[in-house]
């Protein structure tokens, strides 16, 4: 089932398609924007591998000149060097101001690829083609691009909107659990954050671990509720100003958990689903949420195969320091993102240290 959602941030609106077998149509939905004849597709090498050569096929049919350039896969390549080689690629063939680049991959591709056409010639056409979950749902649209600094995630990076966001449901098929799962917990977000239908339909959904448990008609709805979450909230702040820092619940701890870790002990999802989790008892020890509110959230995050609990070994105190380099600290205090009921959160930056101490050492 195709749809097609708008993301309103004048002066260059974009719309997000969600078609299943469009990969092998991606050059005629460029072509109706009317860009320059050069693209850079930028990929990895396993996604190259399996969709690269019909991703370019489908460009030079329609007349585009396509170079491509891969990068390895991992957060813990998503730096400064990479961004580098996407330049050199794009200084080899010549793009000029008109030209695209084409984000192939999951999130880490997308975030590089944006930051790169963000950079290029001071900013050139970038087009977002997920092939995860996680990037379909959430990194591909809202224009945040960047890379980590060693200090911390995202730390380095610009606002840079792509022209265009093209989602091929049939790619998720060849999607790893691990990844499915991972993509899952920004969907339970979504439920969280602002939509409780959707929370709703996943609870009376028996299992979300993996795709084969997905139906054609579930998979479009939580492909078509997720990005109109996203669109709606980078629509009315697109830059992060107030609400669309909402977009960030569970990601407050969860970008420490992953810092700490370096990136290797636990994905992005995972590392969202154990911020989400401390996030909800955080809430509740404040008196602005439920205890059975919270257990429902937990129970869905375990539902999909999701952790609950810290990594073993991971320093309370180290976490609690990390928390000071996120991005979301405002005149020396973290702001949380803590949900008040199912569908609805509040960003607050009263959340005293011993609370935060509290919850990880006792219920994480």
């Amino acid at each position: 089932m195709k749809s097609v959602i708008r993301v309103e941030v004048p002066p260059q609106s974009y719309d997000i398609a969600i078609a299943p077998g469009s990969l092998d149509d991606i050059g005629v939905w460029m072509s109706r924007l009317k860009l320059g004849k050069k693209v850079l597709l930028v990929s990895n090498p396993a996604i190259f591998r399996r969709y690269g050569e019909r991703a370019i096929g489908a460009l030079k049919l329609v007349g585009y000149q396509v170079s491509h350039c891969t990068l390895p896969a991992g957060e813990r390549y998503k730096t400064l060097k990479s961004i580098q080689k996407i330049h050199d690629a794009a200084l080899q063939n010549r793009l000029e101001r008109s030209s695209t680049m084409v984000a192939l991959g999951g999130g880490v591709i997308g975030d590089m690829t944006g930051f790169a056409a963000a950079t290029w010639l001071r900013g050139i056409n970038v087009v977002q083609v997920p092939t995860s979950l996680l990037a379909m749902v959430d990194a591909a649209i809202g224009g945040k691009t960047g890379v980590n600094h060693p200090q911390g995630k995202n730390l380095i990076g610009a606002f840079h909107q792509p022209r265009f966001v093209l989602i091929d449901p049939h790619v998720l098929q060849t999607l790893p659990p691990r990844e499915l799962r991972a993509g899952m917990a920004e969907v339970i977000k979504y439920g969280v954050i602002w939509d409780a239908e959707l929370f709703a339909k996943l609870e009376s959904t028996k299992r979300l671990d993996q795709r084969r448990y997905l139906d054609e008609e579930l998979l479009s709805f939580i492909l078509s509720c997720s990005c109109q979450a996203k669109a709606d909230v980078v629509s009315q702040d697109e830059k992060e100003a107030g609400l669309r820092a909402i977009l960030n619940y569970g990601h407050t701890i969860g970008h420490a958990v992953e810092s700490l870790t370096g990136y290797k002990v636990v994905n992005h999802g995972e590392a969202v689903a154990i911020g989400m989790v401390a996030a909800g008892q955080i809430a509740v020890e404040l008196q602005m949420w439920t205890s059975p509110e919270a257990e429902r959230q937990k129970a869905l995050i375990e539902k999909a195969g999701l952790p609950t609990q810290l990594p073993p070994g991971l320093d309370i105190d180290a976490i609690i320091d990390t928390l000071q380099t996120d991005k979301k600290v405002k005149d020396g205090k973290v702001r949380f993102i803590l949900p008040t009921q199912i569908g609805e959160v509040t960003i607050t930056d009263q959340v005293p240290a011993d609370v935060i101490r509290q919850v990880l050492s006792d219920k994480l």
